[in-house]
């Protein structure tokens, strides 16, 4: 059995309107909203053995606040360059090539590929995920090339407006 817990990043900052997008930081909702999001998954049980993350700065933000909450060592974060503007493709080549000594991963990144990666493997339909929105969806499957579509089920769905 595998998992994969899919995460969008925590409310951005608009205030700038000169910073490049790659560069927005969280805003004051984000700040509050990644910590409260990282306490429900830890009671959740959330214990990836990967965390693959965008590097724009508000996902980075995101991943090290969810993990002070959830006692992750920030070590287990790996920045990956692919998920910042991906297209649904690329998240599944990403996941597909993924090492199977891992178990449990998570991937924190954008929408729309973050809300496109769940109606892929699930077969559901979600027309947005909001702002630090987190999932998990098991596979029944030994390795991650397996993926197909569909084949995913839902375990949690949580969101800041839901707390």
């Amino acid at each position: 059995m595998k998992a994969i817990y899919l995460i969008r990043h925590a409310k951005s900052s608009w205030k700038a309107p000169s910073i490049k997008d790659f560069d927005r930081p969280l805003n004051e909702r984000g700040k509050n909203d990644a910590p409260k999001i990282g306490t429900q998954l830890n009671e959740l049980g959330f214990t990836p053995d990967l965390i693959l993350c965008s590097p724009a700065k508000r996902t980075q933000a995101t991943a090290k606040l969810i993990c002070k909450q959830t006692n992750i060592d920030t070590k287990h974060i790996e920045l990956t360059p692919s998920i910042y503007e991906a297209s649904l493709s690329v998240l599944i080549n990403l996941i597909t090539d993924l090492p199977n000594q891992y178990n449990e991963i998570a991937l924190i990144g954008h929408n729309p590929a973050i809300t496109y990666f769940y109606n892929y493997l699930t077969d559901d339909h979600l027309s947005n995920v909001p702002t630090c929105g987190a999932l998990k969806i098991e596979l029944d499957i030994t390795q991650w090339n397996e993926i197909i579509q569909g084949m995913g089920s839902q375990k949690f769905y949580i969101y800041p407006k839901m707390l």
